[in-house]
């Protein structure tokens, strides 16, 4: 595919500028980009492995943990998460193309589709309903894996305050959270100067471990024959196909977030074919190597055990070696952070930038949203299960991923007018393309949504809960296209 930027120079963002734009917002100029093939490779590579996704795994191996029997053996379920990557790729090098071509961020990238005023809301959904969700999750999340640390290091932290429980949680699981909290904020602060030399940092550390855990996994096991050859009770188990589907669409969710807002990393990028190549790369390569090995990881653990484990840090937790124990799970809490800081806390302070851009810049964004990442108790929101978590973060984000492609490559042909996108609030915008609310964006929007949620109030319909992500993102960009040929364009 051949990729033709724009040239951003200047004084192109000085006209917008002073329209009363802030810097986040403004389109990035061509020659202040940095973030090359490297950068990409390992933006994406240390977030694959982390620990909804070994997780989410567990559900595919077993049944207990996914609310469904996917009747398919590791390998099948190896091979379904490497295509998984693949597809991922494909959406995340897709709707970059947006960002590295013109240097805007998700924000304005939403503007094109659902108009000025209508890019509020899904812009919501995305930058604080889904960002600072995800967000808080994670961070919870890792938490317990530093709660485990601490403990392995000071024994006498899991007896601090026996039997009180603040708002649901035990006082050294909250102690944890808010140390583990405070690095997850530092790291968003930091932005993505700190974010790149992170990640360099971090992709080493996490691919030694996991590969040494999956050398583990096999001896633990008895050998790879008895991986390959573990599988749960089949009775119940769905069409494989659709179980391939249901994989699919599982890891699809955990991108549908930073999928959606990839524009606020690719217009760092200095070209299109960089981001392109890079992201390919570092995402594909990342798959494969975490579709053999959480799988190895996963059942290994489990045959050696005779557990079904549904936690990847409960398998860790169970070493006997303390310093393995620590090392894993500082690997893991690095992770962690690295996911946080490029699917979640920028893309929410971006987001809230833009919503308020006259009161609310990056760094208050990152506030705001770690702020509230606190108050709405995220050891909570994980009562219903990561699976529950997924599919909901898919029908939610998939109908607006599929209109926003839908719009920039068969509506738009891939053409955008910055000069009409950063519109003067003081002229007269009626006859602007992407002024107000569009209502076809919106229609798609909102029935594929309800089409994804329809599973979960009509019995005969479950099986579409299950596939989320994939029916929203495709009825919309369906529905959208529709409307737009057989009505007037928006």
């Amino acid at each position: 595919m051949k990729f033709e930027d724009q040239t951003i120079t200047a004084a192109k963002v000085q006209k917008l500028e002073g329209r009363g734009y802030n810097d986040d917002i403004l389109p990035e100029q061509s020659d202040k980009r940095t973030m090359d093939v490297k950068n990409f490779f390992t933006l994406w590579m240390g977030s694959v492995h982390n620990v909804p996704n070994y997780n989410a795994v567990a559900g595919f191996l077993f049944p207990a943990a996914g609310g469904i029997v996917l009747g398919l053996s590791p390998l099948n379920v190896m091979f379904a998460i490497a295509l998984a990557g693949v597809i991922v790729t494909a959406f995340m090098v897709l709707n970059g193309v947006a960002g590295s071509k013109y240097g805007i961020p998700f924000a304005i990238h939403l503007r094109s589709t659902y108009g000025n005023l209508g890019a509020k809301l899904p812009g919501f959904l995305r930058g604080c309903v889904a960002a600072i969700g995800w967000f808080a999750v994670q961070t919870y999340l890792g938490s317990k894996a530093l709660c485990i640390i601490l403990v392995k290091l000071f024994p006498a932290f899991a007896d601090i305050a026996p039997g009180v429980d603040i708002l649901g949680i035990s006082v050294p699981g909250l102690i944890a959270f808010m140390v583990f909290w405070a690095a997850n904020v530092a790291i968003g602060f930091g932005g993505g100067g700190v974010l790149n030399r992170f990640t360099a940092i971090l992709s080493p550390l996490i691919y030694v471990l996991v590969i040494g855990m999956t050398v583990w996994a096999v001896g633990a096991a008895g050998g790879i024959g008895s991986i390959m050859s573990y599988q749960v009770a089949q009775e119940g188990a769905v069409n494989p196909v659709f179980a391939y589907f249901v994989v699919f669409s599982s890891v699809l969710a955990v991108w549908a977030a930073p999928g959606a807002s990839v524009s606020d990393f690719t217009r760092e990028a200095k070209s299109t074919e960089i981001q392109a190549k890079g992201q390919s790369l570092g995402l594909i390569v990342g798959y494969v190597v975490f579709a053999i090995c959480s799988v190895i990881i996963m059942a290994g653990g489990s045959i050696h055990d005779g557990v079904q484990y549904l936690d990847i840090l409960e398998l860790i937790g169970n070493w006997s070696s303390a310093p393995a124990v620590i090392f894993a799970m500082l690997c893991f809490l690095l992770s962690t952070i690295s996911t946080n800081a490029t699917g979640n806390i920028i893309p929410a302070a971006y987001q809230l930038s833009a919503l308020l851009p006259d009161r609310i810049d990056y760094r208050k964004g990152i506030l705001i949203a770690s702020i509230v990442s606190v108050v709405i108790l995220p050891w909570k929101l994980m009562d219903g299960g990561i699976a529950t978590f997924l599919n909901t973060i898919g029908a939610v984000l998939g109908p607006v991923a599929g209109c926003m492609m839908a719009n920039f490559y068969i509506v738009r042909k891939q053409e955008l007018d910055l000069n009409l996108l950063y519109m003067n609030p003081a002229a007269d915008n009626s006859g602007n393309p992407y002024f107000g609310l569009k209502k076809s964006a919106y229609a798609a929007t909102i029935l594929a949504l309800a089409l994804c949620l329809l599973g979960n109030f009509v019995p005969a319909l479950a099986a579409i809960s299950n596939v989320s992500w994939f029916v929203g993102f495709f009825s919309a960009a369906i529905l959208y296209v529709l409307l737009q040929k057989l009505g007037k364009k928006d």
